[in-house]
C-alpha cells in the first residue's frame, strides 16, 4: 500500500489519546478503596490486579492493562464474596466515567488537522464504547470521530481485529487504507490481523523494544503521527 492510500486513522483510547496512569491510575486507586474490608484486603485486591498502591501505577505485566473492565471484575470477584459480577462490571465502568484525562497534545486542533487532510477518524478501546464516548465528550472532542467502538459494541475486544474491521467496514474503507495507532501489543496484533498498518506510541507502560517488532513505526506520542504521515506521503519511509 502507498501512503496516498491512507484514509483513515483508528487511535486506541488509553495509553494513546490519553495518559494510561493518569486515567486508570486514579480509577483503580479509587475503586479498590471503595471495594476494600480492611488494610489487608485492599492489598490483596491491589495485587489480583497487580496495581503498585505506592506508586499508582499497574505492573506493565498487568492483564488490566489491554484487558476490559470486564476482565478487571472477574480478577477481583474471588475476592469480593458476595458480590454480583453485572453489578461490580457497572460499578468499575461508571467510575472510569469520571477520571482524569490527559492527552499528550492539544486533541481537538490534533484531530480538526487530521480531519482537514480528508482522514477519517475512530476509536477502537478495550474501555466499554459510553466510557469512550464520556471521555472524548469530556476532552471536547467526540464530534471529530466518525465511530467508536468499544468491547462492548458487539464486535469482541482485542487483540482480535473484528472491532478494527467493524470500523473500516462502517465507513466502507478496505482495512489496508488504514492506520492503527494503539500503545499495546493488543493494538499491534489486531492491526496486523485486520490487514492495517500498525503504529506504536509510547504514552502507555509498554516499552519500545516490546513493540518494536510488532509495529510498522514506534513513535513517542501521537504528535509525530502527521510527519510520520507526510513522509509516507513523500516516500521517505518504508511503506
Amino acid at each position: 500500500m502507498n501512503a496516498q492510500k491512507v484514509r483513515a486513522i483508528l487511535f486506541d483510547k488509553d495509553g494513546t489519546l490519553f495518559d494510561f496512569d493518569a486515567t486508570w491510575g486514579v480509577w483503580a486507586c479509587a475503586q479498590l478503596a471503595e471495594l476494600a474490608r480492611d488494610e489487608a484486603h485492599l492489598n490483596e485486591l491491589a495485587d489480583a490486579i497487580a496495581f503498585d498502591l505506592v506508586q499508582a501505577r499497574f505492573d506493565p505485566a498487568s492483564p488490566i492493562i489491554a484487558g476490559t473492565v470486564a476482565q478487571a471484575a472477574d480478577l477481583l470477584l474471588p475476592l469480593l464474596p458476595g458480590r454480583e459480577r453485572a453489578e461490580l462490571i457497572v460499578q468499575l465502568d461508571q467510575a472510569a466515567q469520571d477520571v482524569p484525562l490527559v492527552a499528550p497534545v492539544p486533541l481537538a486542533p490534533y484531530l480538526s488537522d487530521l480531519r482537514a487532510q480528508g482522514l477519517r477518524l475512530g476509536i477502537c478501546t478495550n474501555d466499554s464504547e459510553g466510557t469512550a464516548r464520556a471521555h472524548a465528550g469530556q476532552a471536547g472532542v467526540l464530534a471529530l470521530f466518525d465511530v467508536i467502538i468499544g468491547y462492548d459494541s458487539g464486535h469482541g475486544a482485542k487483540p482480535t481485529p473484528r472491532p478494527l474491521l467493524a470500523f473500516a467496514d462502517q465507513l466502507g474503507l478496505d482495512p489496508a487504507t488504514v492506520v492503527m495507532v494503539g500503545d499495546s501489543l493488543h493494538d499491534l496484533h489486531a492491526a496486523r490481523a485486520a490487514g492495517m498498518r500498525a503504529v506504536a506510541v509510547l504514552t502507555g507502560p509498554a516499552k519500545h523494544d516490546e513493540l518494536a517488532p510488532e509495529a510498522d513505526v514506534v513513535l513517542a506520542d501521537i504528535g509525530a503521527l502527521p510527519d510520520w504521515l507526510a513522509r509516507l506521503n513523500t516516500g521517505g519511509c518504508d511503506a
